[in-house]
């Protein structure tokens, strides 16, 4: 559903996470180096959709010789567990991409973390559906207070 108008996001008093991850092709004719790495990242996600109480808030994905899934978290706490829970299978993934390329160049992968809280982030959204910050956390009408991108810096918690 599109929301008419401009859009914000809110996050919650104690903040979130924003997590970039992917891989890049680097010699995209060694399929037999990167199809291990494309096919974990669906079972990862496959398990985070079942279990809501670790902290995944969602995420989109794009494709290309470099890809990226940009994911929400409710916390660092969160995102750390998952990748070094036993249980979950990103632990096993990671292990078995270290034994299988190594150093070798064959494929890429890559993240970033960045933990974002009320003042420390902007967004707007016009005319689009409940997406990336606001879709994770809270979408919300732009108003008088929150109208310019000084002010939603500037914006410390609820209206």
């Amino acid at each position: 559903m599109v929301f008419d108008g401009r859009w914000t996001a809110r996050l919650p008093e104690q903040g979130g996470v924003v997590f970039l991850i992917g891989m890049r092709f680097n010699k995209w004719w060694r399929a037999d180096r990167w199809w291990p790495v494309v096919t974990a990242m669906p079972r990862m996600l496959v398990h985070l959709g079942r279990h809501p109480e670790l902290g995944f808030l969602g995420g989109r994905s794009w494709f290309g010789r470099t890809t990226i899934l940009v994911s929400y978290w409710r916390s660092a706490d969160d995102l750390i567990d998952f990748a070094s829970a036993r249980s979950a299978p990103h632990l096993e993934a990671w292990k078995a991409y270290n034994r299988a390329v190594g150093a070798d160049g064959t494929v890429g992968v890559w993240h970033e973390t960045y933990l974002v809280g009320p003042g420390r982030f902007e967004a707007v959204y016009a005319n689009m559906p409940a997406f990336g910050l606001a879709e994770a956390f809270s979408h919300e009408a732009v108003t008088r207070a929150s109208g310019s991108s000084r002010q939603r810096l500037a914006d410390t918690g609820p209206a």
